[in-house]
């Protein structure tokens, strides 16, 4: 396995072989790291050693086999992405994958087997509106619009995964398996810096492409991407509130909707399409006057998107809980994780590591953040005590 993992760090990384020989200094040569990753030969310990240093890992990292194995589900018809830009778009997802795998097992977490992969089956295009509903059920979510989609697949272990890809990626859904082929996890990996309401539907679309079990008779692209408006606007609440058969939708009114439903004007256009609710006329007419607009590929206003927080907030947690150590935490994270006091045996050691003036800085800072709490409360209290406590 070393020569695959060597393969996926390096791609993950964005290299190619040549860059890598440079990162180590001429040291070997790309023939001699193709013969490594095809299993032909080994690394010395030297070698091993630079490898790892020119990838930003530990050895171990290297020598180890990852507990998982990540399949991919499906890629969007029609994307533009190379096979270069694709096998980097795998690599950063598997890794990524894999390294969450492990923190739910540190933490003791939910480890996907009860991840409805595959499982909710569609014999015709329009059985994928009642299996959105149902996993809406599932989840316990009713039919209200969904405040923040990235909470809640994060609240249900499928992770979310956000890359940097060129404009051709639109997202691809992932498996990770155990030994005896039982699912640990799942993932939906998405491009950074998409829009809000573009990043959702994305969201909801590989989702559908996790979930449904479709015939080869039914178009499976079409039919993650009605699951994808479907979960985000059930049939029901869009008949409720928007009613059963229009003649026009008023451009007022999408603005409103969009913000109800965190979809685009164009993807709420399509979803009453979908639903009868307007012609078909009608919708055309709408994706000219977007053209006419320029909205096709920007609307206006758009909203930010949603940021992951699970790999912080369990990275935080495995940290405090002594599972791993603050260097592990920061090379997750990619950024530098700030020592707090009180704190604990592993912090300690980390931080009698550090130079004697950023001990002295740190200690400095929180002795006058202790200092100026204190004052505070002191005035608080000689209020208080001086009567004047009508603002209380």
């Amino acid at each position: 396995m070393f020569g695959e993992r060597l393969r996926q760090l390096r791609l993950a990384r964005g290299f190619t072989l040549e860059a890598l020989a440079a990162r180590m200094g001429g040291l070997v040569t790309k023939q001699a790291l193709s013969k490594y990753e095809g299993a032909k030969s080994f690394p010395s310990s030297v070698v091993l050693m630079k490898l790892a240093s020119a990838l930003e890992v530990k050895p171990d990292r290297l020598l180890s086999d990852p507990t998982v194995s990540v399949e991919f589900v499906a890629y969007r018809k029609g994307s533009k992405l190379g096979k270069r830009e694709q096998e980097h778009a795998e690599s950063l997802a598997k890794e990524g994958l894999q390294e969450r795998v492990r923190l739910q097992g540190l933490t003791g977490q939910f480890n996907g087997s009860h991840l409805p992969v595959h499982t909710l089956v569609v014999k015709r295009l329009e059985d994928v509106e009642t299996r959105a509903t149902d996993l809406r059920a599932r989840w316990n979510l009713g039919l209200d619009p969904i405040a923040s989609v990235v909470d809640v697949l994060e609240e249900h272990f499928v992770h979310v995964l956000e890359i940097d890809a060129k404009e051709g990626f639109n997202g691809i859904s992932a498996v990770a398996f155990d030994e005896g082929r039982n699912v640990a996890a799942a993932a939906v990996v998405t491009r950074r810096g998409v829009p809000g309401e573009r990043q959702r539907l994305n969201l909801a679309h590989e989702v559908g492409h996790l979930v449904l079990k479709v015939p080869a008779a039914v178009d499976e692209e079409r039919a993650a991407f009605r699951f994808g408006g479907a979960f985000l606007a059930p049939a029901e609440i869009i008949r409720n509130q928007v009613g059963t058969r229009r003649s026009s939708i008023q451009l007022r009114e999408l603005f409103l909707l969009r913000d109800r439903f965190g979809m685009s004007m164009q993807a709420l256009l399509y979803r009453f399409r979908d639903l009868d609710i307007i012609s078909e006329s009608h919708y055309r007419s709408w994706c000219r006057n977007m053209s006419i607009l320029g909205w096709r590929k920007k609307e206006p206003e758009e909203s930010q998107p949603e940021r992951p927080r699970w790999l912080q907030r369990t990275v935080v947690r495995a940290l405090a809980e002594d599972l791993i150590t603050q260097e592990d935490a920061e090379r997750i994270l990619g950024e530098r994780v700030q020592i707090e006091l009180p704190l604990s045996r592993i912090e300690r050691r980390g931080f009698m590591k550090l130079p004697l003036e950023e001990r002295r800085r740190i200690l400095a800072e929180q002795a006058a953040t202790a200092a100026a709490a204190w004052e505070e409360d002191y005035a608080d209290w000689r209020k208080i005590e001086g009567g004047d406590i009508a603002e209380y």
